[in-house]
């Protein structure tokens, strides 16, 4: 199978993770995916592979030199966003792409287009594969798995190409922020990983958003509204105010590069209960910090206000920005620049404005930086991945492992 035919078959498989079960893998269909998988490594002769009831698979490409070189990893996840289905995809390839739109679905019209996504003009001549219009594709993150098992068939089948061990793992639920959290770091033995996550093509991230979740309850007094003067507590009123006192240009439809927000991505309320529910996001910590005493000094005014008990708050860490784990051991960024020099690709060293497995794994003791996927507007009917794009991550993953074993 090719690298394209690979991510054709990938993409077939409904592995769309969800929040509500509190199981991992979080949808069976993920599991399915990860057997499939599994096969797939057995006939590839790799070694110590692995899956376990979570749905994290493992597997070993041997070195191939006496060399004593450190080990090293890949590591992709298989759901894909809870955005939008992922069942029944069907996807197109738009060869030597022209510059102009793209009918995804005619019947419903639905266009790709330059106007509202000017980075199509940046891939301009090249193939790309895009949906019907009725589902995402799944490029995040099925390319970044076809590019690792691509990568390993080419490093075997070139044994002319020294490199060390190397380990590639899989796993579940990255989309709704766990993929991390039972990846057994001493199991997979690494001395170091990278994802392959990212987006356009020279991407490599080792900086990302500190995160926390917020959710405030708000406990309202319901009394007949013809009698209700000084006694009821709208508690709808109530998380309005709450709301409207954090600033609004620090939201993310405000903000950009290194800003920080607060994103309200829920309500559900009645005059008697209302529930808001807030991500937290900064780059920095201390800011990040303030963030969330920010939350904490709004909730101690409103029950200040209204009475104690009026708002409940739940604050939760989800993950810290991996920087701080990365800059002692800044020789795995410098292989991966001159990795994808060697590739033809030129370097896009940036911020994440969000979250990755390899954040969490980092803090678990595992460093691993991001390295583009090539795939664009993830988690919608409008993502799409250029060939090239898929070509260029899996020659940067070969690079790697060659340069490792040259220095």
């Amino acid at each position: 199978m090719t690298l394209v035919e690979r991510f054709l078959k990938y993409v077939t498989f409904d592995t769309q993770s969800s929040e509500l079960t509190g199981i991992t893998p979080s949808t069976p269909g993920q599991m399915v995916f990860a057997e499939y998988l599994k096969t797939e490594l057995e006939a590839l002769k790799l070694e110590d592979i692995t899956l376990d009831e979570y749905g994290y698979l493992f597997a070993t490409l041997p070195a191939n030199t006496d060399k004593k070189l450190p080990t090293i990893g890949f590591i992709a996840h298989m759901d894909t966003s809870p955005d939008m289905s992922g069942k029944n995809v069907k996807p197109q390839i738009i060869k030597e792409y022209d510059g102009g739109d793209i009918v995804l679905n005619k019947e419903n019209k639905i266009v790709l287009s330059p106007v509202q996504f000017p980075e199509l003009l940046d891939h301009k001549s090249e193939d790309l594969i895009v949906t019907d219009g009725n589902t995402l594709l799944g490029a995040d993150d099925k390319a970044g798995i076809a590019e690792i098992i691509s990568a390993i068939v080419y490093l075997k089948e070139h044994p002319e190409i020294k490199h060390g061990k190397i380990r590639i793992g899989f796993n579940p639920d990255e989309e709704i922020g766990e993929g991390a959290h039972k990846f057994n770091v001493e199991q997979f033995a690494c001395d170091w990983a990278y994802t392959m996550d990212g987006g356009e093509v020279g991407e490599l991230e080792f900086e990302n958003f500190n995160a926390a979740s917020a959710k405030i309850t708000f406990k309202g007094r319901n009394v007949h509204p013809g009698y209700a003067k000084n006694k009821m507590i709208n508690s709808i009123r109530v998380a309005n105010q709450f709301i409207d006192m954090l600033p609004e240009c620090e939201a993310p439809e405000h903000t950009e590069s290194y800003e920080g927000f607060y994103h309200l991505i829920g309500i559900q309320g009645e005059v008697e209960q209302t529930t808001v529910s807030y991500i937290i996001r900064d780059h920095d910590r201390v800011k990040f910090e303030n963030r969330k005493k920010e939350v904490e000094r709004i909730v101690k005014y409103i029950n200040e206000k209204y009475g104690e008990g009026t708002a409940t708050l739940e604050l939760r860490d989800q993950y810290y920005n991996m920087r701080e784990k990365i800059e002692p051991v800044m020789h795995i960024i410098d292989i991966a620049f001159d990795a994808m020099k060697l590739a033809g690709v030129e370097p896009k060293v940036k911020a994440i404005r969000g979250g990755t497995d390899g954040a969490q794994l980092s803090f678990k003791g595992l460093p691993c930086p991001n390295i583009f996927a090539g795939g664009l507007n993830f988690h919608g009917r409008y993502e799409f991945v250029p060939i090239q794009s898929m070509e260029k991550a899996m020659n940067v993953i070969i690079k790697i492992a060659e340069l490792i074993a040259n220095k």
